[in-house]
């Protein structure tokens, strides 16, 4: 299927000429940051994630004003790049952030996309679907120097033949957040991936409730009942003291149709992880 290209860029607030160059690449990124949120509401509530055509993520995330994780969030992201004329392979990654160095390999849960450029030599990496520290700009899919972005740095290094490891330089410290091959996945392996996380019951994304959007100056991140909204100049927490103030959070804040969820228990489901 054909993207519908209009209502994605409508979607996103994109309404600047089109061409598949990096100063497109880099817009649509950071229009994509502003304005679909990271959100994990549909394995919450026990709906699983498996269908990753053009015309199941344009529904959610375009038509339905929803958010999603990565497959969905990059998964959207790589067909429109392919309408626009970028070739864009799909990769997976083993997300490494926040856990100890001995810590047992993560499973292959984390797509990213590496695309290329008309006339631009090398590829790119962009990750639109990395939650609460996802990358904000393109980097050059390149080991070794440190790449600015709209928001912190980050770089690239390389562990073997074909392994990187992306890491971020948060609060001056360099942390490591998923490691991946440049080794192209065809949509049936990144959906039983999807399907794993949205289903599994120890998945995180089916136990806690994880939502994230960034802003110019600004990550909003919204575990569970505790919003963290990091800015240059620090970080400003608030403690919702209950589910209907986080669904209002979900609506304000992050933007959220929670009415295409009407159907479902929203705020009982979100009463049971305000804490997890």
């Amino acid at each position: 299927m054909a993207m519908d290209l209009s209502g994605y860029l409508t979607r996103i607030g994109f309404d600047r000429p089109l061409h598949p160059d990096l100063d497109t690449l880099r817009a649509i990124v950071a229009a994509h940051n502003r304005s679909i949120p990271f959100e994990n509401l549909d394995p919450l509530l026990g709906i699983p994630v498996a269908d990753l055509s053009a015309e199941a993520l344009a529904a959610k995330l375009v038509d339905r004003r929803r958010g999603g994780y990565c497959y969905e969030h990059n998964g959207l992201l790589g067909y429109v790049l392919e309408g626009l004329g970028f070739t864009v392979d799909r990769l997976s990654g083993r997300v490494v952030w926040m856990q100890e160095a001995d810590a047992p390999l993560p499973a292959q849960t984390h797509n990213v996309l590496s695309v290329a450029v008309p006339g631009v030599d090398g590829r790119y990496l962009v990750d639109v679907g990395f939650g609460g520290q996802t990358l904000t700009s393109p980097i050059r899919l390149q080991a070794g120097p440190v790449q600015q972005t709209r928001h912190e740095p980050y770089r690239l290094t390389r562990t073997g033949d074909d392994d990187h490891v992306l890491a971020a330089q948060i609060r001056g410290d360099w942390q490591p957040l998923y490691m991946f091959t440049t080794e192209p996945r065809p949509r049936i392996d990144l959906e039983v991936g999807s399907w794993y996380v949205s289903t599994y019951p120890a998945s995180h994304f089916v136990t806690g409730l994880n939502v994230a959007v960034v802003a110019d100056d600004a990550r909003y991140n919204l575990r569970g009942r505790n919003l963290a909204i990091h800015r240059p100049g620090g970080t400003e927490r608030i403690r919702f003291d209950t589910a209907a103030q986080v669904l209002g959070a979900l609506h304000d804040i992050f933007g959220i149709n929670l009415a295409d969820l009407a159907d479902h228990d929203v705020e009982a489901r979100v009463a049971e992880v305000l804490d997890t």
